[in-house]
């Protein structure tokens, strides 16, 4: 047999590596050389260029702003400590309040159109509930009443004067508007101004932003707090980090610069697009024109030559790929005339999936056998205390000639035991469990007279189904082991029925059962919701995880167990299996 592989030790025209290197040099080459040469490097340095001017333009317009703001910030400051107003307005006498209510009214009212940018300034008197506003006519109701319902918000919870004034200017929203509002505190006095965002005037003319572009302010999380129809529209990010300039937008690009307030945790971004950006560069454009035209030209050459010497082989090795992938195994890649390298890639691939079939059947049945002995080895796993418990009966009964009920035990164990020891069954039916568990119960009865009891129930319809051998004889165990005491009877109940699963064609079988015990302690509840073993101080305890590991073999995902406790105590335990495992046959 030939070897595929030879075939690469020597280079001839149909090699595709040939047939590839011929097809760049003649299509991409020249393109990749011209645009490296004339136009990413001009478009680099043009971008750089306007980024830098711009972002110099937006640190000057936020620069103006934050004075804005300052001034605002210096008037509520001077208003604070230039007189006895606001003590008067707090504390005063009733004409004296009145007497600071008119001052105060005519100050800000005075003031607001000398601050530029602000939409309102107010004083408000927790004490009195006095409310002192100047607004600018471009407001509106809603917008002043929604200032004042959060300026008495903030009263209410009782803020300090340095955790307000720390606060700066800070972003409020008021359905699709946003606010910029200043808060400061005198005693039990609030000062302050507020400015609707969307009504800013940004000196646009400094800023080349072109038709297209935009201007927004945006909070420092990258959300914009204006112009948010932009955003929609175009897709652009607002990036948190406005130290460098960067590319955004979903169908067309923009350079966004910006600059952040040194007064809130506030930026302004402006968004200038790509093509202004390269408007001036005519002569660029008109060669990336020809460029394009170029390659325009050459592209069905290019499509047809790639189509032959390499889509259509590929497509070919794609659908038996497909085919593999569906679960057909026996698929093979036919002969074809290809390049010598795709020809390799044929012969080497159609071997190896002759190999993985024969691995998949070799590795299938041994898997089969691995999770068959371990199934043998969890259902083997006696309790030998149990045991010996059993033999001291036997030997009790026989010294004080208690013929009769040394009999039945024995009778007992010898089912019991017999029971346990069937570890060539993957299954069992219900029933059959069932008959072992009450068997099991019994002799427990004769241990502990009075002091325990069972309830098993169970429809007659499901004493067919197939179940794993010793699943309830686990709780069973965990119940006599850790919640019978002497104080008083334990009550263990098992109860099984059917539940329809949600395809009409699905059904289960539920298995509750519960105790009166002591219950589960609370870590070892969570040992076992991490599918960990649970160990204390009277050694591992493997029952639970034994059942949840013979479970997951059988059943994989769709069989479930859960834990719990009852009130006032107890344990209680839900195992909901499929109705029929596939595993399942009548030999079982």
């Amino acid at each position: 047999m030939t070897n595929p592989l030879g075939r690469l030790t020597r280079i001839s025209w149909k090699s595709l590596r040939i047939k590839l290197i011929a097809g760049i040099v003649l299509l991409v080459a020249p393109l990749i050389g011209l645009l490296i040469y004339s136009n990413l490097y001009a478009v680099k340095v043009v971008r750089s260029q306007v980024a830098d001017s711009n972002k110099n333009l937006m640190s000057m317009c936020m620069d103006q702003f934050d004075r804005n703001l300052q001034n605002a910030d210096d008037y509520l400051l001077g208003l604070i400590g230039a007189g006895p107003e606001l003590e008067e307005l707090d504390s005063g006498t009733d004409f004296e309040r009145y007497s600071a209510v008119r001052r105060l009214s005519a100050n800000v009212s005075g003031m607001l159109p000398s601050l530029q940018a602000v939409d309102g300034l107010f004083v408000y008197s927790a004490v009195r509930d006095e409310y002192i506003p100047a607004h600018s006519t471009r407001t509106t109701m809603d917008e002043r009443q929604f200032v004042r319902d959060y300026v008495e918000e903030t009263a209410a919870r009782g803020q300090t004067a340095k955790e307000l004034f720390h606060k700066r200017w800070h972003v409020r929203q008021l359905g699709n508007a946003h606010y910029l509002i200043r808060l400061m505190k005198y005693d039990r006095v609030y000062l302050g101004a507020w400015i609707n965002i969307d009504r800013t005037d940004i000196p646009l003319e400094f800023i080349h932003i072109g038709a297209e572009g935009a201007v927004l302010f945006a909070d420092l999380q990258g959300m914009p707090l204006s112009n948010e129809a932009f955003v929609d529209r175009t897709g652009a990010a607002v990036a948190e980090d406005l130290s460098h300039y960067y590319l955004t937008g979903s169908d067309d690009r923009f350079l966004a610069v910006g600059d952040r307030s040194s007064k809130g945790d506030f930026s302004l971004i402006a968004f200038i697009p790509e093509e202004k950006i390269l408007e001036k560069l005519p002569q660029l454009q008109r060669l990336v024109a020809l460029i394009t035209l170029g390659a325009i030209a050459l592209l069905p050459l290019g499509l047809y030559f790639l189509r032959k010497v390499l889509l259509v082989p590929l497509n070919r090795l794609l659908q038996a790929m497909k085919r593999i992938g569906e679960g057909n195994l026996e698929t093979r890649i036919p002969r074809f005339p290809t390049s010598e390298e795709l020809a390799v890639v044929r012969d080497t691939f159609n071997g190896m999936m002759s190999q993985i079939r024969e691995l998949r059947i070799s590795v299938y049945e041994e898997k089969l056998s691995k999770q068959k002995a371990e199934l043998q080895h969890l259902q083997l796993q006696l309790n030998p205390h149990f045991f010996i418990n059993s033999l001291n009966m036997v030997h009790v009964l026989a010294r004080t000639k208690n013929n009769e009920l040394a009999e039945e035990i024995s009778l007992c164990l010898v089912h019991y035991f017999r029971y346990m020891l069937r570890s060539n069954l993957t299954f069992v039916t219900l029933g059959e469990e069932l008959e072992h568990i009450r068997n099991y119960v019994r002799i427990q009865e004769l241990r502990y007279s009075e002091n325990f009891r069972c309830e098993l129930q169970a429809p007659d319809f499901l004493m067919r189904t197939p179940i794993p051998p010793l699943l309830l004889h686990t709780f069973a165990e965990n119940t006599v082991k850790h919640a019978i005491t002497l104080d008083e009877p334990t009550l263990l109940a098992m109860i099984i029925d059917l539940e329809a699963g949600e395809a009409d064609d699905e059904e289960w079988i539920r298995i509750a059962i519960q105790d009166n015990g002591p219950g589960f302690r609370q870590e070892a509840l969570e040992e076992i919701s991490r599918g960990n073993r649970v160990v204390d101080e009277e050694g591992e305890h493997i029952g639970i995880w034994n059942a949840r590991r013979r479970l997951q073999l059988l059943y994989g995902q769709r069989a479930s167990i859960r834990f719990g406790k009852t009130e006032p105590h107890g344990a209680k335990v839900e195992i909901r299996l499929p109705l029929r495992p596939a595993a399942w046959s009548e030999e079982d």
